[in-house]
Order: structure tokens, then sequence, then C-alpha cells
């Protein structure tokens, strides 16, 4: 998933004047094999899906403070920000804990592939969020390719939903949670877009996280799941592979490339959940189910193209 990536970049001039190195390639191809491998951790976790992701944001907080508090950017405070800034940190919180919540609900009854490739359809959801809220008119090559990556990414919805409701009602709500964390994660990132630079990288991680963790432990009890769970090491898998090793490689690295790399990147990881999903639980994909990803997944790395350029 797109997770909290909206954190993780600089300005136009600061990433125009960084050149990507092969360590910086192999820590965002990392990052985002780590990030594909979080669904499999919600499945195999005792404590149930929401609250899987309660302990993912729960168990990183000291780590990200420490980050936070001990990064090179010393120059990034951990607090005294104006009141207004804490209270859109404090909704974007509770947004972002929503689209976990929604995220794995969906990851529970549908297939890794579909989960992978619906909760990162933030990026398509914003350009059309820019082409008909915002009445955003591009002109030439750019309308053409919006226009397109749209109608792929509807066109390949449409192959993967109606599939999953010809398998089981619960595989086709599973894929409408995931798109509705998608719809989250949009909000999200509106709402962040106007503080993320008076606020670090880790501080907004963490801040944000401290935010949605009393979100996500409400829900999780609402729902009647179990909370403590009984075997710990999938949710520290999850903490580590989503929040820490798979956030922090993006952090690190995101910067340094154009949006196209990073959306053709991002295709690994509906791939490798794919792979996941085929190897612990047996979930093949037929024709028109690949046909579907390949449409979501060739409008992601349009919408992510276009992200440079949108304005």
């Amino acid at each position: 998933m797109a997770d909290q990536g909206v954190a993780d970049r600089g300005g136009p001039d600061r990433q125009s004047s960084l050149r990507p190195t092969a360590r910086h390639f192999l820590a965002l191809l990392t990052g985002n094999v780590a990030l594909a491998l979080g669904p499999w951790f919600v499945r195999i976790a005792d404590s149930g899906p929401v609250s899987a992701g309660f302990w993912r944001l729960a168990l990183a907080l000291p780590l990200l403070a420490l980050f936070a508090l001990f990064a090179r950017t010393m120059r990034e405070p951990m607090w005294g920000y104006a009141r207004r800034d804490w209270w859109i940190i404090i909704a974007a919180g509770v947004v972002f804990a929503l689209d976990l919540a929604s995220w794995h609900v969906g990851i529970e009854r549908t297939r890794l592939g579909n989960a992978t490739l619906f909760g990162n359809s933030g990026s398509v959801i914003l350009m059309v969020w820019g082409l008909v809220t915002m009445h955003r008119r591009p002109h030439g090559r750019p309308l053409r390719r919006e226009y397109a990556a749209v109608a792929m990414a509807l066109g390949g919805a449409g192959l993967l939903l109606g599939r999953s409701m010809e398998i089981d009602a619960r595989t086709f709500a599973g894929d409408l949670f995931c798109i509705l964390a998608g719809l989250f994660y949009v909000v999200y990132i509106l709402l962040v877009q106007g503080i993320r630079a008076r606020f670090g990288s880790w501080s907004l991680l963490f801040w944000s996280s401290l935010a949605g963790c009393p979100v996500m432990l409400g829900t999780a009890l609402a729902l009647g799941e179990p909370v403590w769970p009984t075997n710990w090491w999938p949710v520290i898998g999850l903490m580590l592979a989503s929040q820490i090793v798979g956030q922090g490689l993006l952090v690190y690295s995101l910067r340094h490339f154009a949006p196209l790399v990073v959306g053709l990147v991002l295709l690994t990881q509906p791939a490798i959940s794919v792979l996941v999903g085929w190897l612990a639980f047996a979930e093949v994909l037929a024709l028109p189910d690949a046909i579907g990803m390949a449409l979501v997944g060739a409008a992601l790395v349009m919408a992510r193209a276009g992200e440079g350029k949108a304005g």
C-alpha cells in the first residue's frame, strides 16, 4: 500500500538536486518488497485485522520517535507547531487510521493481489480529483495520458470486481473495503499537503501514527476483534515490514526518483502479493484477473508519471 508516502518528498528544487544511485534504487525496491509483505502478516495475525493495524502503529511509535529526534535533519523539530497544524495532523492521523482499518478488513476478505492494487489506488483517485472536483484542465499529451489512465483504472477495476463477484460476495466486499481505503488515503494526502513543509518526515509519521492509535483500537473493539495477540511475531513483523523498513526506506529513497520510476517500482508490490497469495493461500489468478491487474497497474504508473507535471 502507498501508506504515508506523502511524508517522503522534499520540494522540487531539493528533488532536482539529488541524483539516484544503485543504493537508492535498492532502497526503493526493498521498501516496496517490505510493504508487499504487510498483507501476509495481517492474514496470519491472530489478533484480528484492525487490531493488527493498531499494533503496527503502536509498536512503531518508540522507533519513530527515536528517528525523529536523532535523524540527521535536526532542523526538523518534533513540537512547537501552530495550534492549527496540530489539529490538521490529528485529523490526518484519524483519517489514516480509517484508511488502514478499511484496508486490513479488505485484506481478510479478498485476494492479496487485489488488496494491494486497490490499496494503492490513491494515485489514480487523486488524478480523478484533479480532473473533476478541482476542474484542473491539462492540455495536449498530459490530457490524453490522464484520461487514458482513468479509463484503464476503471476498466481494470471493473474486471477485478466482476471476477470477485463471481467467486464470492465476501471477496467482492473485500475489494470495496480496499477501494474505500484508497479514498481515505486521498483525504489524508490532501490534509497533510499544507503542513508537510513545516513537519519533518519522521515527526509527521510519529504524530499521525500516535493520533491514529486510539481510532484503530476503538474500531477493533467495536468490531469485537481480539486485540491482544497470543503470537506476537506476525504483528511485530507487520510493524517492521510496513511501518519501519518499508516506510523508512521510502522516506530515504523516494525523493531521488522521478514519479514514473516510482510508479514502475510500485508494481512490485502487487506482483509479490500475488506470489505470496499463491504460495501461502493457494490464490490463483485467471486470465481476466491478470488483465484487470495489468490495466490498474498501468493506470498507477501513468498517475505517478503525471504527478511531477500536475499543478
